[in-house]
């Protein structure tokens, strides 16, 4: 099998529209698995939905689409093992943004 890019992890990082926080600037744009290194993608996106569970407007937002991938000649359903390991890596540098800042992650063990 060729080496091909495989995401991880796929969803969305909003920040609120006053805050200056650029999660371009301030997420790492890679994370090391060991045995490969994912590559961090921030795209800006229109909010993909119109309220938050909570009623807020996702328009006091700024969304972005957070892609999570790797390049490997593996199959990609054997791939679990480096998403829990970029899970791992990834949750402190979440965890660690400004208050008011959100995401929402969902393994995508697919080829792109």
């Amino acid at each position: 099998m060729s080496e091909q890019a495989v995401r991880l992890l796929q969803g969305y990082l909003w920040v609120p529209q006053e805050q200056a926080w650029d999660p371009q600037l301030e997420l790492p744009a890679t994370l090391d698995l060991g045995e490969a290194e994912a590559v961090l993608l921030l795209d800006p996106i229109r909010p993909p939905f119109a309220f938050f569970d909570d009623g807020t407007p996702t328009a006091s937002q700024r969304f972005y689409q957070l892609t999570a991938l790797v390049l490997t000649d593996r199959d990609p359903n054997g791939l679990h093992p480096w998403v829990a390991a970029l899970q791992e890596r990834l949750a402190p540098v979440l965890e660690a943004t400004p208050a008011g800042v959100g995401w929402l992650l969902f393994e995508d063990l697919r080829a792109l």
